[in-house]
């Protein structure tokens, strides 16, 4: 949970190092010049990637609140991070092919991130302000309906089963398509619970929908035809 948790635990050691630094007037050095640092500033480090606090298999959330690493929660997190990957491969073939549509996924991978906070603040143990800070807008469904009407109405009617083809693109997008559906599937019992909002399980089943469409849509434009299903003989 790379993207997600850099955020959160790198404001976590920003506080806890922000309260022990204290700023130090040096002695003179080299006749009458000054220097003025802080002892932090003196010793200072890049932060390490690793807080070695998941070693034992828990994990913290958003709300401060430690679950094991097999929770609904983390399971549901870490799914989205790995849609949220599958889409950035998908997205750096559609690059290489031109094509037009690769700042939508640019902006639903960082919608993404929004779903990864809003699942991270379970609301069993969040307080208002966690709420609203990670409250998920269904302004974004909205968005990705009214992509995908765009993309339906250049396309052929589909009238046939198809499957994952249609060149590296194409495939590439199914692939993050069926991600989005296990992602769909974790989050699905964490919205019962009443744990996360309802409009994440939205947003996943509609971006299960965009991308399908916008997978057909990249194979016509690059002219590679789709795989029809045909019964083996």
């Amino acid at each position: 949970m790379l993207s997600f948790w850099t955020r959160t635990t790198g404001l976590h050691r920003a506080l806890r190092l922000g309260t022990c630094m204290s700023i130090k007037r040096m002695q003179p050095v080299w006749g009458n010049e000054r220097r003025y640092a802080s002892t932090s500033e003196e010793n200072r480090r890049i932060p390490k990637i690793y807080t070695k606090t998941g070693d034992k298999g828990f994990s913290s959330t958003f709300t401060g609140e430690r679950r094991p690493k097999e929770d609904h929660i983390f399971d549901a997190l870490g799914t989205t991070d790995e849609l949220s990957s599958a889409i950035g491969l998908a997205r750096e073939f559609c690059i290489d092919s031109g094509h037009s549509f690769t700042d939508q996924l640019e902006k639903i991978q960082c919608v993404l991130q929004d779903v990864g906070s809003n699942i991270a603040t379970p609301r069993s143990s969040a307080r208002d302000s966690h709420i609203q800070k990670t409250k998920f807008s269904s302004q974004a469904v909205i968005e990705l309906e009214r992509w995908i009407d765009s993309f339906t109405e250049e396309l052929p009617p589909l009238t046939n089963f198809i499957l994952p083809s249609g060149g590296k693109s194409s495939a590439a997008l199914h692939v993050a398509r069926t991600v989005c559906r296990r992602a769909e599937r974790c989050v699905a019992p964490v919205v019962r619970l009443g744990e996360t909002d309802a409009e994440v399980a939205r947003y996943l089943n509609r971006l299960s929908d965009y991308l399908f469409t916008v997978a057909r849509y990249a194979a016509m434009k690059e002219g590679n035809a789709e795989t029809v299903y045909k019964r083996p003989e």
